[in-house]
């Protein structure tokens, strides 16, 4: 019998396996091979993670939702998103902002993973987004696993989190149980997403709409989002500096890499006048957000309990639940 850590070794071995097989057939082909080491493992994580269901402040999300269904689901995620990251370190960057475009705008229902003419990806602000393919890697395990039970919703909120803690932020604890929506509209995206060149009268309107408050808005503000009109794109994809106020050193640190920057250091940035976006700056120019923006600089632990707060009214934002949606049997698609 195997050690736990033993058999924490051996089922990333196997979803790692999962997550570079071709086909369905070759991944299940492997299950068969070492079916007792992967029911062995996943008894393990049943044993682990069976504790009672307790009751989430937002309706009809609990946390272990998944204790019964699917057992081991937080971990898959958590392990493709490692995978991925090792592979790539700009992956928790893209996972942070794919959540923010999809919880803003339809609720946190993977609407923005739909594809097809008029869906939210074929709006101009959603065609840079990434970490599709982390989504997908992840679905196809728990689909292998746990036919229709996890629902590509909660992966996106599920990956986001975990990119986060990667990216050296704060352990997160969240409820699932969210269902994926059935619409998804270009047209819904623009009035639902923050500009880069808005004003904070317009930032507090939009995340007010969504229920959430200034506190959140200053919180939720340190994350890497498209930096459109600072920045211009040559025939050769080459960024290159046009916003004149963005100090040019740390302009072409930024054009090496996005990574999920949830940490005091992008206050400390606005402080030094090196805010990305005009509606960056703009939180240490208005008096109504400058003192949180001072206070989180030099105070990890405070900002750290502020964002897993904002991070939680952030993915219980207009989710679907019980009747509502559907579990998808691609993220890419609907099941109709």
């Amino acid at each position: 019998m195997f050690s736990n850590k033993k058999k924490e070794t051996e089922i990333s071995r196997v979803y790692n396996y999962l997550l570079s097989a071709s086909t369905p057939r070759k991944a299940r082909t492997l299950i068969m091979e070492r079916r007792p080491v992967v029911f062995s493992v996943l008894l393990f994580m049943v044993v682990l993670h069976s504790v009672a269901a307790s009751p989430s402040t937002s309706a009809n999300l609990l946390f272990n939702f998944y204790a019964a269904s699917c057992p081991a689901a937080e971990f898959m995620v958590r392990n493709t998103v490692r995978s991925a990251s090792s592979a790539d370190p700009t992956v928790p960057g893209k996972l942070l902002r794919l959540l923010f475009h999809d919880c803003f705008v339809e609720g946190c229902d993977a609407s923005v993973l739909l594809q097809g003419n008029g869906t939210e990806q074929s709006d101009p602000a959603n065609r840079s987004l990434g970490g599709f393919s982390v989504i997908d890697s992840a679905k196809r395990v728990l689909e292998i696993f746990c036919p229709e039970t996890v629902s590509c919703a909660d992966i996106v909120v599920l990956a986001a989190r975990d990119a986060v803690e990667m990216a050296g932020g704060p352990v997160i604890r969240i409820p699932t149980g969210r269902r994926d929506g059935m619409v998804s509209a270009a047209s819904n995206v623009r009035p639902n997403i923050v500009d880069t060149s808005f004003s904070v009268d317009e930032m507090i309107n939009l995340f007010s709409s969504k229920g959430m408050s200034l506190d959140d808005l200053v919180t939720l503000s340190a994350h890497c989002s498209a930096f459109s009109d600072r920045f211009q794109k040559d025939s050769k994809g080459k960024l290159s500096l046009i916003d004149t106020s963005l100090n040019s050193t740390y302009a072409d640190e930024l054009i090496k890499q996005c990574p999920a920057d949830s940490s005091p250091s992008y206050y400390r940035n606005l402080l030094s006048h090196r805010g990305l976006f005009q509606s960056d700056s703009v939180l240490f120019n208005d008096e109504r957000t400058r003192k949180q923006v001072e206070d989180f600089a030099n105070d990890q632990v405070g900002f750290f309990e502020s964002w897993g707060q904002s991070f939680f009214k952030l993915t219980s934002t207009g989710v679907k639940t019980g009747d509502e949606g559907e579990i998808r049997r691609s993220c890419s698609a609907t099941n109709m």
